[in-house]
């Protein structure tokens, strides 16, 4: 396992997070390469959203909430 702490970490959700109800997953660059992480947060986030890690829950998983002047609110169909 990794000592590296993905938190603080910006990224983009590549699946949408469904809240509560469910993760998403979260691409992250750590050491370098880009990595997939499972992605919980608050409130359900769409596809494309720029995240900031906040916690971690596991060895994969994390816990995201939305970067600030990401377009989360916004929604394209």
């Amino acid at each position: 396992m990794g000592d590296v702490s993905v938190i603080g970490c910006v990224g983009s959700l590549i699946v949408g997070t469904r809240g509560a109800e469910g993760a998403g997953e979260a691409l992250l660059n750590v050491r370098g390469t880009k990595e997939a992480y499972l992605a919980w947060s608050d409130q359900p986030l769409p596809k494309g959203t720029q995240v900031l890690v906040i916690d971690v829950r596991g060895a994969r998983t994390v816990v995201v909430e939305p970067w600030p002047g990401s377009s989360s609110s916004t929604l394209i169909t």
